[in-house]
């Protein structure tokens, strides 16, 4: 089960840039259940996510490379490509994984939380950088952007 929140970022941290991050592409098979593929720097995944915007089914299955890019060239929609930084959030347990899209979404930054319950998501206190809470609009779904 994943349980996070989503945030539209306008402005990051000075040094967000000073953390770790991978490289990501993913591309869409389906949105309606969403069938995604992911490469994550050298690692490769398809995933199952159920409906939902707070929580929802999430079934990861590791690909070899050949694979991702057979399933690539049948993939609908835009081919997603960010740097995901891992910030961790000072005095908590979580961890911020911001998203810096490059290509068709240069400039677009949003920012996740994820939760080990609805409760900890739902009483989440945002740090004040974080511009705007998308978690239950759904406009900044992955799935959503690769079809726009």
């Amino acid at each position: 089960m994943e349980i996070e929140r989503k945030y539209f970022i306008e402005t990051p941290p000075d040094d967000f840039a000073q953390h770790p991050f991978c490289q990501i592409e993913q591309a869409y098979l389906c949105t309606s259940p969403v069938v995604r593929i992911r490469r994550e720097d050298d690692s490769f995944y398809l995933t199952y996510k159920s409906k939902g915007l707070l929580s929802r089914e999430e079934h990861n299955l590791p690909l070899d490379e050949a694979s991702y890019l057979h399933l690539l060239e049948k993939a609908d929609g835009r081919i997603l490509k960010k740097k995901r930084y891992r910030i961790p959030l000072a005095d908590t347990p979580y961890t911020i994984e911001l998203d810096v899209f490059e290509g068709d979404y240069e400039g677009l930054i949003l920012a996740e939380v994820e939760f080990p319950n609805e409760q900890e998501a739902l009483s989440f206190t945002a740090p004040g950088w974080f511009s705007r809470d998308v978690t239950f609009s759904g406009e900044y779904q992955n799935s959503r952007l690769a079809m726009m």
